[in-house]
């Protein structure tokens, strides 16, 4: 399995606002290795561009688990925001989803799939979202699919590099 080759990043919309991201990262290195570094919350810092002035707020160290809730402070196109999520769903290595209570979104629900293949794991991240202010938040589309775009690919490039040093 090359680790040059970057994640592949599409983009689906359902109608009603409602949007898909999904993501495919392939890594040479057992399920349990690349889950356990999700786990860790304070990863997400690590795994997310500088710009986006990324933060965890909730006190550490967090132990995942279904319904933890995690606070973030962020900021997106120059404007700072808070985010918080729930841990909806925990399988451990399988999956996990996490879910926005409050933040940019109307509407994010992550779900985070790890799947063992011949060469090591494969993680998808299937994101549904829809923006806020549907029908007008159109106009926004584009621009927040490319800082999607961008920040999934930035995170599966990381997260390689990160875990190849372990």
């Amino acid at each position: 399995m090359s680790d040059t080759i970057d994640p592949i990043v599409r983009h689906q919309r359902l109608g009603n606002g409602r949007h898909v991201l999904e993501t495919v990262t392939l890594f040479a290195l057992p399920i349990e290795d690349v889950f356990r570094f999700f786990c860790d919350v304070q990863n997400l810092e690590r795994i997310t561009p500088p710009e986006l002035a990324f933060r965890v707020l909730t006190p550490g160290p967090v132990t995942i688990g279904r319904d933890t809730l995690i606070d973030y402070r962020l900021g997106l196109f120059g404007v700072p925001f808070g985010w918080r999520t729930r841990i909806a769903v925990w399988e451990p290595p399988l999956c996990f989803v996490d879910e926005q209570l409050s933040g940019p979104y109307h509407t994010w629900i992550h779900r985070h799939t790890f799947e063992t293949v011949a060469d090591g794991t494969r993680m998808t991240d299937r994101v549904d979202y829809r923006l806020p202010l549907h029908p007008w938040s159109g106009v926004a589309l584009p621009l927040v699919r490319q800082q999607l775009n961008r920040i999934f690919v930035f995170r599966g490039r990381t997260v390689r590099r990160l875990l190849s040093r372990q």
